[in-house]
């Protein structure tokens, strides 16, 4: 019984602890997408012809966010039933985000005022027991234009 009482006590502490964690990174990256929305982000191949072509770069962002061992628990519970693992929808969402937000910076860092031909990268970085997934890294890369 005092196995079970620990057991919950420590789920709970990491749904806890994970959630304000969560939190405060997604505020985090929506005050900084705010402050990035002038370097739009574009998938076409091919650059904007609204402006005079400029100096190009390849810019890239890369971030590893961990699974926290509440979202691990909830995720191995699904596996057993099937279906959308939405523990893990929002890890990537975050991954994702916060990928292409570094992308921007190093875009305003070159001068860049657009980012063009943008690819995003996924792949999990450790596997745990039973191949289950203990960290993901995002890798966004693209083209910016730099201003002259």
């Amino acid at each position: 019984m005092a196995d079970l009482i620990i057991f919950l006590v420590l789920l709970a502490m990491g749904y806890g602890f994970g959630r304000y964690a969560e939190a405060k990174h997604y505020k985090s990256i929506i005050q900084r997408e705010a402050e990035f929305r002038d370097i739009p982000v574009v998938t076409s191949k091919f650059p904007p012809l609204t402006k005079p072509l400029s100096d190009v770069e390849l810019v890239t962002g890369s971030v590893v966010i961990s699974v926290d061992y509440f979202k691990r628990f909830i995720a191995g519970l699904r596996n057993l039933v099937g279906g959308r693992v939405t523990a893990y929808e929002t890890l990537l969402d975050r991954a994702r985000r916060e990928a292409i937000l570094r992308m921007q910076e190093e875009a305003r860092a070159f001068g860049g005022y657009i980012i063009f031909n943008v690819k995003l990268e996924t792949s999990s970085i450790h596997k745990g027991r039973k191949n289950s997934i203990g960290a993901v890294e995002v890798l966004a890369y693209g083209t910016v234009l730099i201003k002259q």
